[in-house]
């Protein structure tokens, strides 16, 4: 017999017993424990976990669940999440001119490598239509021009809320899309948005950060999956990777790697996203494995 099955995801001051009272409501509530891990961190004092459960009590109802998890947070002044693990969140990818990142997500989605629902490509540029269609996913063209000002940006941005809404997107992956947000759009998606950067932040930022490296002789070239936030690549880090780099390398075969390492990044990011492992601890996340 098939069971329903949740991720729960709580997070709130540490106190004792936090790990008895939810396993025990959820043995009272009929429900098998799959998986659990948790965390204190003992700078900030909060308390951190993550359940993959069953409901095997046929009894017992999602609203009735619902509601006595609502309860049990309330009880604990928790900030708390429960997840239909059978459900694929919905993404929204957004990308400029440069296709490494959004090509590799195209692919692991098809693959079922990746359990996300895509209903949207956005970009402010048209180099990516055909892959979009390819996909048979909807290519939503929203061009900027070179130095367009606040109200021409404010308006685009209007147009990708609307789309935003339109299609309960629960996550936006910033492929390389090579436009910031506006503060307003950045504290809307705050925990929902995902940007992948070209180092170790914050080194080498701004244009051609693989010419930077290059003259600078870096002896390693990484990339930053971060949450997005109103202060440009400062937002909380979700993954960092590197890979070994030496003098016989040129720009190309620099940029080569960096891209590689850059879509390995954003992927696993955005897994790990789809699969609520990751939790927002002030500017840090806590990610379970």
């Amino acid at each position: 017999m098939t069971y329903p099955e949740y991720i729960l995801t709580l997070s709130c001051l540490d106190q004792r017993g936090i790990v008895l009272r939810v396993s025990g409501f959820l043995a009272e509530h009929g429900c098998n424990i799959i998986d659990s891990a948790q965390f204190g961190d003992p700078e900030s004092k909060l308390f951190f976990m993550r359940i993959h459960f069953a409901l095997e009590e046929a009894g017992v109802s999602d609203a009735t669940l619902r509601a006595g998890f609502d309860a049990l947070c309330a009880q604990l002044g928790a900030s708390g999440q429960l997840h239909d693990a059978a459900r694929k969140p919905r993404v929204m990818i957004m990308v400029s001119k440069i296709g490494h990142c959004l090509n590799d997500l195209l692919f692991r989605y098809r693959s079922g490598l990746l359990p996300v629902e895509i209903p949207a490509i956005v970009s402010n540029h048209m180099e990516f239509y055909q892959l979009a269609a390819s996909y048979n996913i909807p290519f939503h063209h929203l061009p900027l021009e070179a130095g367009a000002g606040e109200s021409a940006k404010l308006a685009q941005e209007a147009r990708i809320v609307e789309l935003l809404d339109t299609h309960r997107i629960d996550l936006v992956v910033l492929a390389r899309y090579m436009q910031i947000l506006s503060p307003g759009l950045c504290g809307a998606l705050k925990g929902r948005a995902i940007n992948i950067h070209h180092s170790f932040l914050p080194s080498f930022k701004g244009a051609r950060p693989y010419a930077q490296a290059h003259r600078r002789g870096v002896k390693l070239i990484g990339a930053t999956a971060h949450f997005v936030t109103g202060d440009l690549d400062e937002g909380p880090i979700i993954e960092q990777d590197v890979e070994r780099v030496d003098h016989s390398l040129n720009v190309e075969e620099l940029t080569a790697i960096g891209r590689d390492v850059e879509s390995v990044v954003l992927a696993r990011a955005v897994k790990w996203f789809v699969e609520h492992r990751i939790l927002l601890n002030g500017d840090k996340t806590v990610v379970f494995s």
